[in-house]
Formats: C-alpha cells, structure tokens, sequence
C-alpha cells in the first residue's frame, strides 16, 4: 500500500515498461490521504503503515522529504499539514483531539497530581493507529534536548531512537474489522509545538484555528494510554492560555477547537502560520500567539492604537527570518 499510494502521487516510470504510460505520471500530489474508515477497513487492510510512513521522514532507502498524508481523508486537515510542512520543512503530525483530562480525573485515575504547565489539565492526542514515526521525539540536539529535525538533519542514530520507541500492533478488530497494523508510541514530550486546524464555514469559507503549547513528558502516562486504545500512537499536549481571547483553559480551547483532528508541527510557529493566513486572505477565528509576535504590514498601522504602533515602529521594522 505505501508503494502504490508513492506511485499515484509521485508516478513511477517502471509503469511506463509496463504500459501504463499515464499513470506512470502519478498525480504529482503535494499532499493525499486515505479514507479507511469504514468503506475500506470493514473488509480490507487498514493503511496506519502507510499513513506512518509516508509521513515519516525516512524509510527503507533511507532519509527522504516526508510527505503530507492525512488519515480518514481529512482534506481540511491535510491542507493544515501542508501549510506547517512548508513553512517549516519538517513533518507534520496527524492527532484526534481525543480527550481532555482533568487535574481531577488524572487524580482520581492514576493518584498523580498536575503540576506546572499541566496544572490546568492535558488533552489526549490520539490518531487511530497511524503518525510520522518523527513524533516519538526522540531525535536529540547535540545536548540532548528532544526534537523534531529537518529530514535532511536526521542521523542514523535519530532513526534507530525513532524506531526503538515504536511498536506495530494488530488493528483492533473494533474499528478495524478487515485487520492490519498499526503504530503505537508516546511521544517524549516536553517541546514546544503549533496545533493548526482549517475548518470549512458556511457562508466564509476556509478558516483556520491555531494553538501554540507544549508536548508533556510521558512519565506516568501508562494508565492513561490503556484508557483509550494502546495500539495507537499517542501525544500528551497542553495549550498556552492567552491573557485575553479566543479561550480561557484547556478545555475551553478543545471545546471550540473546529473538529476532532489537528494536525501539530515543531516548535511555536504560531506568528508565521498567521502571516501565511493572511497572504492567503485566510481568515483566523482562534489563536493564542502574542500581540507582540504578530506581524502587521506597516501600512495597517493607521487603524491600530497609537501604542501598539509606536512600538512595532521600533520592534518590528525587520521581520526576523
């Protein structure tokens, strides 16, 4: 299945040997996706290995450019992905926005207390069975800080971190009745990360919602992973809660989060993604990046407060690269 997806959006010129001189063309695809569920799992493999891989920055042959592959063909959620993947050049990871967990409910569940960042609870982010293998985290900087690197940075050493931290499962029968694997890992934790989602509004058109936050640490997390379902690759993600706007807690941003998917990137992107928007005339009905992180062109200055003007006259004349 990873071939044959590779082939429809790349082409193969072996097909052309074969006679199939149009499809050896391919697609020439930026970015696909797989619906699965349930037209094709029902009775047939599901495709978590090839959504995995193709994201994945690496293979068989060795490093390579990942490509944008959204799971249950999410076309909305692809185009976030791709959005992330070229602005940053590195893998971008599909999640259900799965569960919020309470202070409370951690408490009651495992007798771990919240602290710190998580203090205000964590959200659950859980694809069903397939994720970039890069989204382990464990790929490290020179001093050992977890990342998640550029595919033309990896080292052998990064791979086989990356692999070591995920196990492939049989598909669970209940959502996976035609069988399968699919990719299980925790993700390290404990990087900075951008939650994008575009959403479809009538009357508007695309939109987009963008969250800036944090992986957390898996330590203790093996109650929480069995809850749900432990074959599926999994990212414990706790959002920045502005001073003021769209949201006010965690939950409160799931629960105006536009869908049940997100795609998350590396790092806090959150400024580029909203400049992007605006190149694009995207409108953005959510997001937590600072005032003072936004770029405004200079001719829009006459609408703003006399404050925020003066000081984007002297913080923000050079846009940083």
């Amino acid at each position: 299945m990873v071939l044959v997806a590779r082939d429809l959006m790349n082409g193969n010129l072996r097909l052309a040997d074969m006679g199939f001189k149009e499809e050896a063309g391919g697609y020439d695809a930026i970015a696909a996706g797989f619906q699965g569920k349930r037209q094709w799992t029902d009775g047939k493999l599901n495709g978590d290995v090839m959504e995995t891989l193709l994201n994945t920055s690496f293979d068989s042959d060795g490093l390579r450019q990942p490509q944008v592959f959204a799971t249950e063909g999410d076309a909305l959620n692809g185009i976030a992905m791709l959005l992330g993947s070229l602005l940053t050049q590195r893998p971008q990871f599909f999640s259900d926005v799965r569960t919020y967990w309470s202070p409370e409910a951690v408490r009651r569940v495992t007798g771990h207390e919240l602290t710190g960042r998580a203090a205000g609870g964590f959200v659950d982010f859980r694809n069903s069975g397939a994720s970039t293998l890069n989204a382990t985290e464990c790929e490290a900087e020179a001093d050992g800080t977890p990342v998640i690197k550029h595919w033309w940075d990896l080292t052998e050493d990064d791979i086989q971190a990356d692999l070591a931290a995920t196990t492939f499962h049989s598909a669970t029968q209940e959502y996976f009745p035609g069988g399968g694997f699919s990719t299980h890992f925790t993700t390290v934790g404990d990087t900075t990360v951008t939650a994008v989602r575009m959403n479809m509004v009538a009357g508007v058109g695309p939109t987009l919602q963008i969250v800036e936050g944090r992986t957390l640490p898996d330590e203790g997390t093996d109650t929480i992973v069995e809850r749900a379902d432990p074959t599926w690759p999994t990212t414990f993600f706790v959002s920045r809660i502005p001073s003021s706007g769209a949201f006010s807690s965690v939950y409160d941003w799931m629960d105006k989060w536009g869908a049940n998917h997100t795609s998350t990137g590396y790092s806090h992107i959150g400024a580029d993604v909203l400049t992007l928007a605006a190149m694009l005339r995207i409108p953005v009905s959510m997001h937590n990046i600072e005032t003072k992180d936004i770029f405004r062109p200079r001719t829009w200055s006459s609408s703003e407060p006399s404050s925020n003007r003066r000081a984007r006259d002297t913080d923000r004349r050079v846009r940083p690269s």
